[in-house]
């Protein structure tokens, strides 16, 4: 590969500017392109001013500029079809087409692939009729999962307590539209008991490489306290999933999975991303999602030893390998800083202090999610702000880091979780984390 190689990564979150700063250390030493980025990518690339959203404008720079390699980072661009407009113009790009992307932008899809391909999975059925929900719920018992089928920017997963509450959230959904469209069909789901995981894999098409464990912190506060969040922290690995786990993951999961998309006519290419539950019977899916996750990706990619790009091309091109991933021993632990009220409404363009004296303890990146440039500072721009990053010998010594770079920033309004991570230090089996 030679160094004039141009390669875009489409985003604007810590996930992609945790990509950016992974490929601009690859040993091919890319030019970088961000659309359209934050204050920390402009660091490592040339931030370009194109939404996600925005296909149309997308597709135009990248015929002018001909990037070797696109990196779609967000959901809401590949469930469009970036990748079917980009690849129609010969260009090469990195996620899954629109048709394979329906594994997350349509959660009734997703269980149907799910089901048929005997993926082990909580019990649940879809719903057009209101009324016809609620006798579901009412069947199944409280708790309950009520989503939304389509893309409600994590929003759309009500945990329902008591069958009134499952009633209450079927009609906000359905009747009330609190999401919109993404509520004109609704997923009533069993409630699964356990531990959750993240497993992301690259896929190529027939090949699977997946990538270390992670577990993702949802609440907004300590004790899985609070209001749902995009995610407010994350480790790697996640001792939850054990060893003797990845050949049952592997095949049930990813490999059932991808069949049952090939039988149908379609050909999963990118990231595949399972939310897993560890229930007392074994591990069973939650989700899929299309995409990088956010903040799992800010804690795997820095124990990723070998090059980034290779793999990324190669799941583009149909020639994955186990060989292109290689991984550090060392854990590595992601805690994000949000803006004083998020998940609810917030404040903008608060300057943010102390980033440089963060940055220069040993192992630590701080990840940018929401920020802007104003006036020669960094401000904030976003709901989740920062995703500060530490890799250490063992989980306490990532964890104890982390908290000591967040200790060096300052923005009105900071907060964030004090125990990510908790669980697995608590727990016997981290003191057996090996590998990934």
């Amino acid at each position: 590969m030679s160094s004039d190689m141009k390669i875009l990564v489409v985003g604007s979150g810590g996930r992609e500017h945790a990509l950016v700063w992974k490929i601009a250390h690859d040993s091919c030493s890319p030019k970088l392109y961000c659309a359209p980025g934050n204050a920390g990518t402009s660091q490592l690339a040339e931030n370009i001013d194109i939404k996600a959203e925005d296909l149309d404008g997308l597709l135009s720079w990248a015929k002018e500029n001909r990037p070797d390699l696109t990196v779609v980072g967000p959901e809401i661009p590949l469930c469009a079809g970036l990748v079917d407009l980009f690849e129609a113009e010969g260009l090469k790009v990195f996620g899954p087409r629109k048709a394979a992307a329906r594994m997350e932008g349509s959660k009734a899809f997703a269980k149907d692939i799910m089901n048929a391909a005997g993926v082990p999975t909580g019990r649940s059925c879809s719903f057009t009729d209101p009324d016809e929900a609620i006798a579901y719920a009412n069947e199944l018992g409280a708790p309950v999962v009520i989503k939304a089928d389509g893309l409600a920017a994590g929003k759309g997963v009500i945990i329902c307590n008591t069958d009134e509450e499952a009633e209450q959230a079927i009609r906000q959904t359905m009747v009330d539209k609190a999401f919109g469209a993404a509520g004109d069909n609704l997923l009533v789901e069993e409630f699964l008991v356990g531990e959750e995981a993240s497993i992301l894999a690259l896929v190529d098409g027939a090949h699977v490489v997946m990538l270390a464990s992670s577990q993702d912190h949802k609440r907004a506060l300590d004790g899985d306290q609070g209001l749902n969040t995009g995610g407010m922290g994350a480790y790697s690995p996640a001792p939850v999933v054990q060893e003797d786990m990845w050949p049952f993951i592997r095949e049930k999961v990813f490999g059932a999975t991808l069949e049952e998309l090939k039988k149908r006519g379609i050909t999963y290419k990118g990231v595949l991303y399972a939310g897993l539950m560890m229930t007392a019977h074994g591990a069973k899916v939650l989700e899929f999602n299309c995409r990088f996750g956010d903040p799992e990706t800010q804690a795997v990619l820095p124990r990723i030893a070998s090059d980034l790009v290779p793999a990324l091309q190669a799941c583009a091109d149909g020639t994955l390998t186990e060989e292109l991933i290689s991984w550090r021993k060392e854990p590595c632990v992601c805690v994000v800083m949000a803006s004083g009220g998020y998940p609810g409404s917030y404040e903008k363009g608060k300057v943010i202090a102390g980033l440089e004296e963060a940055d220069a303890i040993d192992d630590v990146v701080v990840f940018h999610a929401g920020t802007d440039s104003s006036n020669g500072d960094v401000v904030t721009s976003g709901g989740r702000v920062l995703g500060v990053t530490a890799l250490g010998d063992d989980l306490h010594a990532a964890v104890d880091k982390t908290y000591k770079a967040i200790e060096e920033i300052d923005f009105d309004g900071a907060h964030y979780r004090k125990d990510i991570a908790a669980k697995a230090l608590k727990s016997s089996r981290s003191s057996k984390i090996e590998g990934v």
